[in-house]
């Protein structure tokens, strides 16, 4: 479907200059974006993650392994 979405001049192009550097097109870029935002991907060096911005790959992959294990202990019937 298309559709037409007004952007700021700054964030255009930085989401142009984005695609380009990954090799992607915009649809592609803004297709990843979108999508992972409304699922709740993490984005980059944010919350708990810039306390680990220099930990090696595998160092973050063990805390996301504890995290993810705690968060299945999490019964969200029981939030108010």
């Amino acid at each position: 479907m298309k559709t037409t979405v007004e952007l700021p001049d700054d964030l255009l192009r930085r989401a142009k200059a984005t695609a380009a550097l990954q090799g992607k097109s915009m649809k592609e870029l803004l297709t990843c974006a979108l999508r992972d935002h409304l699922n709740g991907a993490p984005r980059g060096q944010e919350g708990w993650r810039q306390a680990l911005g220099k930990a090696l790959p595998e160092q973050v992959a063990e805390v996301d392994a504890v995290v993810a294990e705690d968060l299945e202990t999490l019964d969200p019937s029981t939030w108010t």
